[in-house]
């Protein structure tokens, strides 16, 4: 059905403007008309597509994603208006207009249209598996049955809003050392690759020997110098690699595991991905999922497969009967303190508070142990460039403290 986008007065002479779907422009007006909305301008923006259509375009699908920010703001408010009273489809029809991005609007026009034909929310969401994960699906279906629509949107929004909280907090500390790192990479190669061999070509026709520092700075800046593009090639080819690897289940694999065994740093993406396992967890389990349908999304979300391997063993274990902290604890990837903390969740029959406990003391020390790494890099990275640039200096001076003493 196609979607229209018009520009009206109401009875009241003011200005209003939003989007509508029917079958045709006269359709439209009539609809409008029918509102006591009297549009001065009324445009087809887009169609509504099937999903098999929708996929048929990988180049439309690369530029039809829907920002977090966008979908949390939108979840909240259909949380807000669905608990004041407003019927489902009332809710979403005030929302759409309130949309910046006009795929999403699209998407929930084409949603709203789908509960009217007689399905389901969840259903409707589940038709758009690009834009809406499992996660968000599953919690939705389960508070359509059990009536709490309005408080699963709300925690839906609240999950977002943690998640997207520490990841903007990793970013920002990692980002100075980062910019500085490549800032320090950049000085260091144009002295090396331009500076020196300047201001070394009047050692070129010195006889005498040159000291040992001069010479291997003279070979590493004749090697960047002649060669930078190689090392270009390496960093390209090497990101390639990498991007491939990602792709493939077996390179997947090997790349988390070794990120998992880097000192530091592994324990850091270890603490993420069982708090990301624990927070999603948790509010499924809160929003009345099965335990084995739980664990079943959850395992997609980790984002590291030895880990998302590890839930898939224990979502097994537990289908057998055995409980979920002996089913992690055996495989020995999770740290003890999470699975300690899951058990006495279960043997005190509170799992889903103990969850999110776990959640909040792992999202802690994430951001405890960035703070700290930031603080050790900062001066590190100093450190580096001064020696580097001592040897430079040094380098320089030797040969010419070398020819004064000729000289004399």
């Amino acid at each position: 059905m196609p979607v229209y986008e018009y520009k009206a007065l109401d009875i009241k002479g003011k200005n209003v403007s939003g989007i509508i779907d029917t079958e045709s422009i006269g359709l439209a007006r009539q609809k409008l008309r029918a509102a006591k909305i009297y549009p001065t301008e009324i445009k087809e923006v887009y169609a509504a597509a099937s999903p098999k259509e929708k996929r048929a375009s990988a180049l439309a699908g690369l530029f039809s994603r829907v920002g977090r920010a966008e979908m949390t703001m939108i979840t909240r408010q259909l949380s807000t208006l669905v608990g004041a009273g407003f019927p489902l489809v009332s809710a979403l029809a005030t929302l759409i207009p309130q949309s910046r991005s006009q795929t999403f609007r699209k998407i929930l026009s084409q949603i709203k249209d789908s509960i009217e034909g007689g399905n389901s929310f969840a259903g409707a969401l589940s038709l758009y598996p690009d834009t809406f994960t499992p996660i968000y699906i599953n919690m939705v279906r389960a508070g359509e049955s059990s009536g709490t629509l309005e408080i699963v949107l709300e925690r839906l929004a609240d999950i977002a809003e943690k998640q997207q909280s520490l990841n903007n907090k990793i970013k920002s500390v990692m980002a100075y050392p980062l910019v500085m790192s490549v800032v320090a990479a950049g000085v260091l190669f144009f002295l090396l690759a331009y500076i020196v061999p300047r201001i070394t070509s009047i050692f070129a026709d010195i006889k005498q020997v040159l000291p040992t520092p001069t010479r291997v700075l003279l070979a590493i800046s004749a090697v960047l110098k002649s060669y930078w593009w190689i090392f270009l090639l390496l960093l390209i080819a090497g990101l390639t690699v990498i991007r491939a690897m990602r792709k493939n289940e077996k390179g997947r694999r090997i790349l988390d595991r070794f990120l998992l065994s880097l000192p530091i740093f592994g324990t850091i993406f270890r603490k993420l991905a069982v708090a990301r396992f624990a927070r999603t967890l948790g509010s499924l389990l809160e929003n009345g999922v099965s335990m084995l349908v739980a664990l079943d999304i959850v395992k997609n979300i980790v984002g590291n497969v030895i880990i998302a391997e590890t839930v898939e063993t224990a979502c097994k274990e537990v289908e057998k009967g055995h409980a979920l902290g002996k089913s992690l604890e055996s495989a020995g990837t999770f740290p003890h303190l999470a699975v300690q903390m899951i058990q006495v969740g279960e043997q005190s029959g509170a799992l889903e508070s103990m969850l999110n406990k776990v959640a909040d003391v792992f999202e802690k020390e994430v951001e405890a142990s960035m703070v700290a790494l930031t603080s050790l890099l900062e001066p590190m990275i100093i450190l580096i460039m001064g020696v580097v640039v001592a040897f430079i200096v040094l380098s320089i001076i030797l040969p010419i403290i070398k020819m004064n003493q000729l000289i004399k």
